[in-house]
């Protein structure tokens, strides 16, 4: 499938290529962006090849947030055609965050408004020195509102508070002290260090991954309580995953997942 905005690729061993592609723009999202980013996250979700998918995106930004042109024919819509825009943004960014594959963010240049967003919602970070970062809605006299649900999962409500009534930026090294990103490296090395990240996850079984996933998901919006997981790990005892897991253990042999 083609995309206006993004491209997809996916190699031999699963490893799928989600590239943010609007570099004349800084990436930033437009309606079309959004259309291309639901769409992928849909096929990405039902495709059982693919393991790890790593988002990031082409030219000096990651993604500046909304594209002004954009945001400005907000005003000229009706609120019914502005709900519905602001809808497919939550959903979307949703989408992406409920992938049942661990997703892989690669943030360079800088992450503004919803590139925040889009940084929140990935498992694991890795950044450079230099990134920037900012939610910079305020400033413009808006709100981070479709993208809050998950920069609040992600960094708390008082960085949350400290970072975006102001609009104030940051460094790569304080995302990661607050736990926005996860390793900074320099950009030489930021490939190496992507497959590290990639080797690790083809280790693991990929329904456990999708598993623990929804289950940290569930659990942190109060969607499922701690007496249900029990339950959880005795249905995980009776997939054939666990059981040729733990036979290849006691075999000291490669279980079937393991690329």
């Amino acid at each position: 499938m083609s995309y206006e905005t993004i491209t997809l690729d996916t190699d031999r061993r699963g490893i799928a290529r989600l590239v943010l592609n609007r570099p004349e723009k800084q990436n930033a999202f437009n309606g079309a962006m959004i259309g291309d980013l639901t769409e992928a996250a849909r096929i990405l979700s039902g495709d059982a090849t693919v393991r790890v998918v790593v988002l990031s995106a082409n030219g000096k930004s990651f993604c500046a947030g909304g594209d002004l042109g954009w945001m400005r024919d907000q005003f000229n819509a009706t609120r019914a055609a502005r709900l519905a825009e602001a809808t497919r943004l939550a959903t979307m960014l949703r989408s992406l965050d409920e992938l049942p594959k661990l997703l892989i963010g690669v943030v360079e240049g800088q992450a503004f408004g919803g590139g925040v967003g889009l940084t929140s919602i990935c498992d694991i970070v890795l950044s450079t020195p230099e990134t920037k970062f900012a939610l910079t809605e305020t400033r413009l006299g808006l709100l981070p509102a479709t993208i809050a649900p998950f920069v609040l999962a992600r960094i708390g409500l008082s960085h949350a508070r400290r970072f975006a009534l102001n609009s104030n930026p940051f460094s790569a090294e304080q995302a990661r002290a607050m736990g926005l990103v996860s390793e900074i490296h320099e950009p030489d090395k930021i490939a190496a260090a992507l497959e590290q990240q990639i080797a690790l996850a083809l280790a693991c079984a990929p329904g456990a991954i999708a598993d623990a996933k929804r289950l940290f998901r569930d659990l942190a919006s109060g969607a499922l309580s701690q007496p249900a997981t029990p339950e959880i790990l005795a249905s995980r005892w009776e997939t054939d995953e666990a059981r040729q897991g733990i036979e290849a253990f006691f075999n000291r042999a490669r279980p079937p997942w393991a690329k």
